[in-house]
Parts: structure tokens; C-alpha cells; sequence
């Protein structure tokens, strides 16, 4: 029996999920810009933006380092279209392509830094989906991961106990598509398996301080590595 290897597009594609995209981008690009400018990427640094949806974060990439050249790649062409349209001013050093992240298609060792983000948590077969950004990354590169899991939400209880839902919603959702709701915990075991060196995790925390809409406290595991 086939695989469906993107069960959540509907989802995915989905205006109300563009909008919470876009609303997750804002609040969480002040704490993820420090640690992208720890990977020390030079002004020219070719980067892949894989599962890059309407160009959130190649926008901001392609802004913070105005030399780089930035390809994003995703299966939902509405949100390829909005990208492109979006990423127009910056020219051709930003583009937009119709791939997936289990076969990428695009040449080996390739790209300085490979960014995969809000993705893992929606597809099955993770350590392939990684083991083909691993491949079209330069050695010394870096891959950027923001990987959910929806065990770091935490809100206030009411009259019904949100953490209930939480506890056993993601595992039935994940059983029930394939996936790992909770993957974000698991990311860093894998990359390691894979030989990849310098694995960290960073967490970004979105919360009633820095971001009003539903949240709490939402805490958002950055996990990095570098490719010897």
C-alpha cells in the first residue's frame, strides 16, 4: 500500500493555516535571526528554503543577507504563487520551484544552509525527508529546523483543561496520518544517527508577551546541525 507522503496538505494549504504561518513567522523571526547568524553564512551563501510555503522566511533570508541567493521549494502551488509574488522586488536571486523534500531533485552538495521549517510535523518517513536535505548540503553547511511539538504548548486551564486535548489530540491526529506530532523532541537523535555534527537545539518561546493572539506559552525547538 502507497505511502501518502503529505497528508496534511489540505491542511497545510488551508487560508486560516497561511494566516497562522505568517502570524508564527512574525513572532518567532526576532529570536530565530540570532541563531541563524551563528552559523557565521557568508554574504553569498546559496540557501534552500524546503517546505518554504508563501516565502515567510525567504523573504526575511533574503533581506538579512541581501547577497544570497535563495531558492524555496514546496508541493502547494498556491503558495508558490503567493511567494513569488511576495519575493518579487528582491529579483531573481529569490525563486520558487515546485519539489518535495523526499526527492528534491536538485543537485548534491549544493546549498551552504538548508532550512526546513513547520514541515516534519506533517509529513511520515522523517529520517528520509532528512537524509535528502543532508544530501544537498555542502559540507561545513548547516541544516535549520524548526521542528513542532505539540507537547511544548501549555495554555491556561478554564472551564474545559486544554492540556487534555493536547495530551491526546497530536497522537491520535499523528496516528491517524502517519506523523509525528511530537517530533520536534526527536529531531536531534536523528541527525546524529545520520553523522551529522555540532547537533543543537535551541528553543524560541511565543507567548502573551511577544505575541497576542491564542497562545500561552508555546515553546518551539530549533534544532541545528552542521554537515562535516
Amino acid at each position: 500500500m502507497a505511502v501518502d507522503l503529505n497528508p496534511q496538505a489540505q491542511q497545510m494549504a488551508d487560508e486560516s493555516m497561511v494566516r497562522t504561518l505568517a502570524a508564527q513567522a512574525e513572532a518567532i523571526w526576532p529570536q530565530e535571526a540570532p541563531l541563524l547568524a551563528r552559523y557565521g553564512l557568508p554574504p553569498d551563501a546559496k540557501v534552500l528554503d524546503a517546505g518554504c510555503g508563501t516565502g515567510e522566511f525567504a523573504v526575511r533570508i533574503a533581506e538579512a543577507w541581501p547577497r544570497a541567493e535563495v531558492l524555496g521549494v514546496d508541493i502547494i502551488d498556491a503558495s508558490l504563487e503567493r511567494a513569488r509574488w511576495r519575493c518579487g522586488p528582491l529579483g531573481a536571486r529569490v525563486r520558487f520551484e515546485h519539489r518535495s523534500v523526499f526527492e528534491l531533485g536538485l543537485p548534491a552538495r549544493a546549498f551552504g544552509l538548508v532550512a526546513c521549517r513547520h514541515v516534519l510535523q506533517s509529513i511520515p518517513r522523517v529520517p528520509d525527508a532528512l537524509a535528502e536535505l543532508v544530501r544537498v548540503t555542502k559540507p561545513g553547511g548547516r541544516l535549520h529546523l524548526i521542528a513542532e511539538d505539540y507537547g511544548m504548548m501549555h495554555f491556561p486551564r478554564g472551564r474545559l483543561d486544554p492540556d487534555e486535548f493536547w495530551l491526546f489530540g497530536p497522537r491520535q491526529f499523528g496516528a491517524a496520518t502517519g506523523t509525528d506530532m511530537h517530533v520536534g523532541r526527536n529531531v536531534a537523535p536523528l541527525l546524529a544517527d545520520l553523522g551529522l555534527e555540532e547537533v543543537r537545539v535551541d528553543y524560541v518561546v511565543v507567548d502573551t508577551l511577544r505575541e497576542t493572539r491564542r497562545y500561552a506559552v508555546w515553546q518551539v525547538p530549533v534544532v541545528s546541525a552542521r554537515v562535516p
